[in-house]
């Protein structure tokens, strides 16, 4: 994909999606981006929890139901995905930063762990919480 220039020299476009080839790298990058987007909603969830306590019982409660519903749990345990993925892969960053793990096997090795990090560790914080009777 090339694109010609004012001056008349040939200068190579940016890639686009469509171009590359999706594989757990990529979709592991995308998913810190995606994660980091979450965690700042999270923190909007738990600046209105803070909210409703300091509201009074009557808004905590309302506040809690809302939190302890379906939707509310399911929001929950997708934030704690994004917190258990986000940790993970930043560790991955970290190590690269170190010069480390930047073989394809490596890559791949690494991102297919902090995924199943991410989903193991959120249901291993819910089964526990579920079993000492938090929620």
């Amino acid at each position: 994909m090339i694109e010609a220039s004012p001056g008349g020299r040939a200068r190579p476009l940016s890639p686009h999606l469509q171009v590359w080839r999706w594989h757990v790298t990529l979709a592991a990058s995308i998913l810190h981006r995606l994660t980091g987007l979450g965690l700042y909603a999270g923190l909007l969830i738990l600046t209105g929890w803070a909210l409703a306590l300091a509201s009074g019982p009557g808004a905590y409660g309302a506040y809690m139901g809302l939190l302890g519903s379906i939707l509310g749990r399911v929001v929950l345990f997708g934030l704690t995905v994004c917190l258990f993925f986000h940790l993970a892969n930043g560790l991955r960053h970290l190590a690269w930063d170190a010069g480390k793990g930047f073989t394809p096997r490596t890559a791949d090795a690494t991102a297919w762990a902090a995924l199943a990090f991410g989903v193991v560790a959120a249901a291993a914080v819910w089964i526990i919480a579920a079993t000492s009777g938090a929620l």
